[in-house]
């Protein structure tokens, strides 16, 4: 495989990743942020308690770097790396003896 297709290999899978974490902490950090209260039971005891709001924010800043990641590993992956200039020279060719 030649480093264009990994690095398009490489993109796919890390927004892929990225796209799922991304959702879920976005979903739980509006759910958080709104203070929209979770409802959990445990051997048949329901208790109802909001999520604290600047976990539901840390997690909404969680959403933007899981979204700028994918972004960031595409374009160092795929980006065309300029090529390194051929080296001159200005001096004249010493005589030939």
């Amino acid at each position: 495989m030649n480093n264009r297709t990994v690095g398009i290999v490489i993109t796919v899978l890390t927004s892929l990743l990225c796209l799922c974490a991304a959702i879920f902490s976005c979903v739980f950090g509006v759910l958080g942020a709104t203070g929209t209260p979770f409802e959990t039971t445990v051997n048949g005891v329901t208790s109802s308690q909001p999520m604290p709001s600047a976990l539901g924010y840390t997690l909404l800043c969680l959403t933007v770097i899981f979204i700028i990641i994918p972004i960031a590993v595409g374009f160092f992956t795929l980006r065309k790396k300029p090529e390194a200039a051929a080296p001159t020279f200005n001096e004249p060719l010493p005589p030939a003896s």
